[in-house]
């Protein structure tokens, strides 16, 4: 049986242990200590990360009363061995957990909605609820929340016994069997789960609500806590700095300017998209009737003015009607029609002889090209 140190002290990052047992596993070692404050992973946070000795912990997981590692190196049944968390990595994903308690409690106290799910990956955690919230009440929320952590009240874990539980109110996603992990939040929250938290809410750090959106008849929150939000915050402020240099704009009138910018593209697309028109009816009106194969390079149109050239194109010619749109050095983008050539039968052919890939119909088909131009003039001239 492995003494459970995460349960005792949440902040452990370093601590020696005895080997159990050591066996070789699926591409690791799977090595039980007889304690340990690697956490093994449940109530939606991963596993802990770090290392053992010399060699590196990929994780574990619980298995029965042990704790199973998973080592990248053998470790010596009966030695004492040398063990350290990634820290960065608990105090993060401690910092998002205990964010979502308080953030989970506030809405339950608030709004009576249960947490029907939680997941925190590597970029962003997301929370379920039962209900649905409006964006004013998300925005109260989240500033309830940052106020908890101003407060700095305290985070309790514990093992009630039976006559505390029975006589607890508190939040649980399933119905629980045996011993029940109660977690804390003084004020805001009471809830069971197995996971590691920190200790007082200022351990938490900004809790950010980034998004939401309706699911499931309920509700889907995508936040996060402490450095992550921190890092988040940190990215996207030099990513609107970048914008605002690049639209000399001053970084908080970047969306207005943005805005502004969108609205000379959309003018300036409905321009283009004129002038496309007129240079393909002034290519159809050029065109003449040939009996074998047309092929046009358009490199002034677009796909879908190319394909009102083929279409007109196809009825002058006696075998393929062929528009390719690109360059030699980053390749075409093509449109084939014809009235007496099967193209879709043909397409493997075609497309094996210009390096191509694509298809479609027998009158017409479209894809992209890598030969050259020289290369495509001399297959269609056959």
């Amino acid at each position: 049986m492995t003494r459970k140190l995460y349960y005792e002290d949440s902040h452990l990052a370093q601590f020696t242990a005895r080997v159990l047992s050591c066996e070789p596993g699926k591409d690791c070692y799977e090595v039980v200590l007889d304690q340990t404050a690697f956490f093994p992973g449940g109530g939606g946070q991963l596993p802990d990360t770090g290392g053992m000795n010399m060699a590196r912990v990929i994780g574990a997981k619980e298995r029965g009363e042990d704790v199973v590692h998973f080592v990248t190196a053998p470790m010596a049944v009966g030695s004492v061995v040398e063990c350290r968390l990634n820290w960065s990595q608990r105090l993060r994903r401690m910092q998002n957990h205990s964010g979502e308690h308080v953030i989970s409690g506030i809405i339950h106290s608030k709004f009576g909605y249960e947490n029907t799910g939680f997941h925190m990956g590597e970029d962003f955690v997301t929370v379920d609820y039962s209900g649905e919230l409006t964006a004013g009440r998300i925005y109260e929320i989240e500033r309830e929340a940052n106020l908890a952590v101003a407060s700095n009240v305290p985070v309790r874990c514990w093992y009630p016994d039976k006559a505390e539980l029975d006589a607890l109110e508190y939040r649980s996603k399933k119905e629980l069997q045996g011993a029940v992990r109660i977690v804390n939040v003084q004020g805001y929250d009471t809830c069971a789960c197995c996971a590691p938290h920190v200790s007082h809410t200022g351990e938490i750090g900004m809790i950010k609500i980034y998004s939401w959106m309706r699911h499931r008849g309920g509700m889907r929150l995508t936040m996060l806590c402490g450095m992550d939000a921190l890092d988040d915050y940190n990215a996207r402020c030099a990513n609107i700095s970048a914008i605002s240099g690049l639209l000399s704009a001053k970084p908080m009138e970047v969306a207005s300017a943005a805005a502004r910018l969108w609205k000379e593209h959309e003018q300036l697309k409905q321009k283009m998209g004129a002038l496309y028109r007129r240079i393909t009816a002034d290519k159809i009106a050029a065109l003449t009737g040939c009996e074998g194969n047309m092929v046009l390079f358009e490199p002034d149109l677009d796909m879908a003015n190319l394909r009102e050239l083929i279409n007109a194109a196809k009825e002058k010619c006696g075998g393929i009607a062929a528009g390719f749109i690109g360059s030699d050095e980053e390749g075409y983008h093509y449109i084939l029609g014809s009235k007496t050539v099967d193209l879709r039968a043909n397409a493997k052919a075609i497309n094996a002889a210009i390096n191509g890939k694509g298809g479609g119909q027998k009158e017409m088909i479209q894809g992209t090209a890598k030969a050259t131009e020289q290369v495509i003039r001399a297959y269609f001239a056959k």
